[in-house]
C-alpha cells in the first residue's frame, strides 16, 4: 500500500501537464473577445479562458476535483469575475506591476471558488484559496519577464507562466492531499442474530 504522505510524482507530472490548457484558453478567449480592454471583454474572455483551464485541470485530476459540472463552471465564472475586476483595477494596463496586481485580484475569486469545492476533499483547503492569487500573480510575472508580448492584453498568461503556476500549485495540491486523512469506510455493527426463545 502506498504511503499517502509520500510525494506523488506521477500525479504532479500529470497536473503540471495541464499547463497545455492555458495557451488554448488564451487563443480561444482572444478569438471570442479580442483584447482585454474593457469590462465586457474581461468578463467574457475570463469566463472562456476559465472554462478551458477548468476543463484542463479536471481532465488531469478528476479523481480529486470532483464533478466537472461544478468544477468547470465555477472556475469559469470565478475567473471571469476576477479578471473583470482585476483588469479594471489596473486600467487594462500591461506593465509587469499592473499584470501582477491584475493576476493577484483575478486569483482571489478563483482560489476561493476552487477551495470551496475542495473543502470536503482536502485538509486545509483554505490554503489553496490563499495561494492561488499569489501563484496567478507569479504566472503573469514570469510571462512578462519571459518577453511575451503582454501588451496585446491577453486573458491569461502564456506558457512560461502556465508551467510555473501548474508546477507550483501541483506541489501544493499534493501536500494538501498528503495532509488529508484517507476516508475510512463506515463500520456497521453486525446484526444481532440471537433471538429470545
Amino acid at each position: 500500500m502506498r504511503d499517502q504522505h509520500r510525494f506523488n510524482l506521477k500525479a504532479w507530472l500529470l497536473w503540471t501537464a495541464g499547463f497545455l490548457a492555458f495557451p488554448i484558453a488564451g487563443i480561444l478567449a482572444e478569438a471570442v473577445t479580442g483584447r482585454i480592454n474593457d469590462l465586457g471583454s474581461a468578463l467574457v474572455g475570463g469566463m472562456v479562458a476559465g472554462a478551458v483551464i477548468g476543463t484542463g485541470q479536471w481532465l488531469v485530476a478528476r479523481h480529486l476535483l470532483g464533478s466537472p459540472q461544478t468544477w468547470i463552471p465555477a472556475t469559469a465564472l470565478a475567473m471571469g469575475i476576477g479578471l473583470a475586476i482585476g483588469a479594471w483595477a489596473v486600467g487594462y494596463g500591461t506593465s509587469l506591476g499592473e499584470l501582477a496586481l491584475m493576476g493577484f485580484i483575478t486569483g482571489i475569486p478563483l482560489g476561493a471558488a476552487q477551495a470551496y469545492l475542495l473543502r470536503d476533499r482536502l485538509a486545509n483547503a483554505w490554503v489553496w484559496a490563499a495561494a492561488v492569487p499569489l501563484l496567478w500573480a507569479l504566472g503573469w510575472t514570469v510571462t512578462t519577464a519571459g518577453g511575451i508580448a503582454v501588451d496585446q492584453q491577453f486573458a491569461v498568461f502564456g506558457t512560461y507562466g502556465a508551467i510555473t503556476f501548474m508546477a507550483l500549485s501541483g506541489v501544493l495540491l499534493d501536500r494538501l492531499r498528503a495532509a488529508t486523512n484517507p476516508s475510512t469506510p463506515a463500520i456497521h455493527p453486525a446484526p444481532n442474530t440471537a433471538t429470545a426463545h
